[in-house]
């Protein structure tokens, strides 16, 4: 097999409304959709992710197409290899990570579907029959924090997930909303950003922790270097996540060796590959730490690959990170089932085994080529686009 076509569409799709943290105000998803032709007439299809700049990832996924054509997908890791030696991505790795994840995931899905097996048999095999999900409150007020989180318990969400790093004392009646509203079992995850010094940090969680059980928190403080996080590690007694500092596969690396945090928050675009992804998790579960799939805000291309790999994955926890629920709309035919719950159980077709919606994806296409991206700023830096 020999992949003889190469496609991208950069595709903008909004959500239900804003998400809001100590960093982003983000107003849609804005990724680049991979579709590779093989000359057996397989069609693989992947998705990027982006952070700064979607047009960037556009360009670089277009830069690798070169060393992409003409060659067996199943020849994956000698195709990142030419690609961060001879095509220099060693000098990108973070845009070249984000883009060549997409293309990676492509070449997943032909390799299943050639096989006839989907992606998590590929994995090795699922090690469990289903995968629980988080839900993503919005920031807002103890009220609307009280709305959204009677909505998720009556969906049946055990995880409730809320970013925090802007105001101490806002955060604090949001979380005693929270746990007022889901019970003492239910779980409940921060996110800071890395908005906090050690000292910050200390003092907020240890009260948080006392007063509403935090299940972990997510980047509190800066993770470069690692030093940071063990100090704040010997101060606390939450558990600690590490998101920001997992760059690439040498950054997670070094972040497992250290045992700086009890779980991993990351994915693929993070370490450039799912087999990249796969080998750190299996690290990971040697050292005794957990994984958590990570999402820069997804559609449902990236979240049927990240449901494959927490199938397959040895220390996957629960609560696993996803924008469906907030999506206004998506680029599959399928509704994936985490839209409307936290589960979702074994995916049986081939390769990643969901179907893209063609003419959704010329939709949001032409959207992307109209309006552009959704800033990570939103409009707190507004552009003139009359200039």
């Amino acid at each position: 097999m020999k992949i003889v076509k190469f496609e991208s569409f950069p595709v903008r799709v909004p959500y239900r409304h804003v998400e809001k943290s100590s960093v982003i105000a983000r107003s849609g998803v804005t990724d680049v959709i991979v579709k590779l032709t093989a000359d057996n007439g397989l069609v693989g299809w992947g998705e990027t992710t982006r952070a700064a700049d979607a047009a960037g990832i556009e360009s670089a996924v277009k830069a690798m197409a070169p060393v992409v054509l003409g060659r067996d997908p199943w020849d994956r890791e000698a195709i990142q290899r030419d690609l961060y030696v001879s095509g220099l991505w060693n000098f990108q790795a973070m845009t070249g990570n984000f883009a060549y994840a997409g293309i990676d995931m492509a070449m997943w899905d032909l390799c299943g579907k050639q096989a006839g097996e989907p992606l998590y048999r590929l994995l090795g095999g699922a090690l469990r029959e289903e995968v629980d999900y988080f839900y993503y409150l919005s920031w807002g007020d103890a009220a609307e924090i009280e709305a959204q989180a009677k909505a998720g318990v009556a969906r049946g969400y055990g995880v409730f997930y809320l970013k925090v790093g802007v105001d101490t004392a806002a955060e604090t009646a949001m979380l005693a909303a929270l746990r007022q509203a889901i019970g003492p079992s239910r779980k409940i995850r921060i996110d800071a950003n890395m908005a906090w010094s050690v000292a910050e940090a200390a003092r907020i969680l240890e009260d948080w922790h006392d007063r509403f059980d935090i299940d972990f928190v997510e980047a509190p403080v800066e993770i470069d270097p690692v030093e940071i996080m063990l100090e704040l590690q010997r101060r606390v007694s939450v558990p600690l996540c590490a998101n920001e500092g997992l760059w690439r596969a040498a950054d997670a690396y070094r972040v497992i060796k250290s045992r700086c945090c009890d779980y991993l928050c990351f994915s693929p675009y993070w370490v450039g590959s799912i087999g990249r992804f796969q080998a750190l998790a299996w690290t990971a579960h040697l050292e005794g730490l957990l994984v958590c799939k990570h999402t820069h805000g997804e559609l449902g291309l990236a979240a049927a690959a990240g449901q494959h790999l927490m199938l397959a994955a040895p220390n996957a926890t629960t609560g696993h990170q996803q924008t469906a629920q907030m999506m206004e709309d998506d680029i599959l035919v399928e509704r994936v089932p985490i839209i409307d719950g936290p589960r979702w159980g074994r995916i049986d077709r081939p390769g990643l085994g969901v179907t893209i919606d063609e003419a959704k994806l010329a939709r949001y296409h032409e959207a992307y080529r109209a309006h552009g991206e959704f800033p990570p700023y939103g409009d707190r830096f507004p552009v003139d686009r009359s200039r």
